[in-house]
């Protein structure tokens, strides 16, 4: 069996946007066994890549100590290839048939401008690789019925969360009398920590049409659960990246970060006014909400 050595991003989102690359690796190549290095956040990303051989945790360290771990921890095989979507040094001292690394990134859509590092010329849909157990475990936490709206409440970063109580008021303009979302049900998403915040939007929706906070930590029942839902909105995070690949309609709400490269591919941003959340009103993004619903998910073109 042929080697292929694939070094990708260490926040969930990035990861999941370099899916598209991965998944045309092992489609091109079925001869092939696959090790991925990741951050650990990701790493349960990749559990059900097909002929995967292992998933290494990439943990910085100071002074990039950690790209020495990792070579030491590389360097005895021969890589037939080497894929460096972190635009690296590391491939140049591995011994590798063919190595690919990432240049410097323009201004479009990571998903348009990475496959570039195989080859192909435009966008990559992202894909995430589940199995039967993660779908079996999806179907325990958001069970038939009606149809479900997901959320993702929380961010890593203050910056990129928009208030609690926005999200309450949005839940009462999408699930109110002659809302898009009339009748649905709501599940919230999130971490260990996010339960207060989760339970404030989670107030504002009829007790009986609440999915509790998924706090499940495996990131594939998560993705394989978002696939049961119907939508989904959520602040810029991991999670988003994770619903839009899904196939979900996904609305993403953008702060300062540049929306225009990093919004999930094939769904919808909401830019907040000057960069500041705290004045992105509920109004707005309930008309972006029903905007998306009314066009469909329409894969964004490149």
């Amino acid at each position: 069996m042929r080697r292929i050595l694939f070094i990708t991003s260490t926040r969930i989102g990035d990861a999941v946007i370099s899916t598209g690359v991965l998944k045309a690796l092992v489609d091109q190549n079925p001869d092939a066994t696959f090790t991925i290095v990741c951050g650990p956040l990701a790493a349960p990303l990749f559990a059900a890549v097909p002929r995967l051989d292992r998933v290494i945790p990439f943990r910085k360290r100071r002074f990039d100590l950690h790209w020495f771990d990792l070579w030491r921890d590389v360097r005895g095989t021969t890589w037939d290839t080497v894929i460096d979507i972190r635009n690296s040094f590391l491939g140049f001292f591995l011994k590798a048939r063919v190595r690919r690394v990432v240049g410097r990134m323009d201004q479009r859509p990571r998903v348009v401008s990475l496959p570039s590092v195989i080859g192909h010329a435009g966008p990559l849909d992202p894909h995430v690789y589940v199995d039967a157990r993660h779908r079996d475990l999806a179907a325990r936490i958001v069970p038939d019925g009606a149809p479900v709206l997901a959320l993702a409440p929380v961010a890593s970063l203050p910056e990129k969360t928009w208030p609690p109580q926005r999200f309450a008021a949005l839940m009462r303009l999408l699930l109110g009398s002659g809302g898009p979302c009339e009748g649905w049900r709501v599940a919230a998403f999130g971490g260990p920590g996010d339960e207060a915040s989760a339970e404030q939007v989670l107030a504002a929706v009829p007790a009986e049409r609440r999915i509790k906070l998924v706090a499940e930590p495996d990131l594939l029942t998560v993705h394989a659960s978002l696939a049961r839902c119907r939508a989904f909105v959520g602040n810029d995070s991991g999670l988003s990246h994770l619903a839009s690949a899904a196939g979900l309609p996904a609305l993403s709400l953008f702060g300062a970060t540049d929306a225009e490269r990093y919004a999930p591919w094939g769904g919808m941003a909401v830019r907040a006014p000057g960069g500041d959340l705290a004045a992105l009103a509920p109004e707005a993004v309930a008309e972006a909400f029903k905007s998306l619903l009314a066009r469909g998910f329409e894969r964004q073109r490149g």
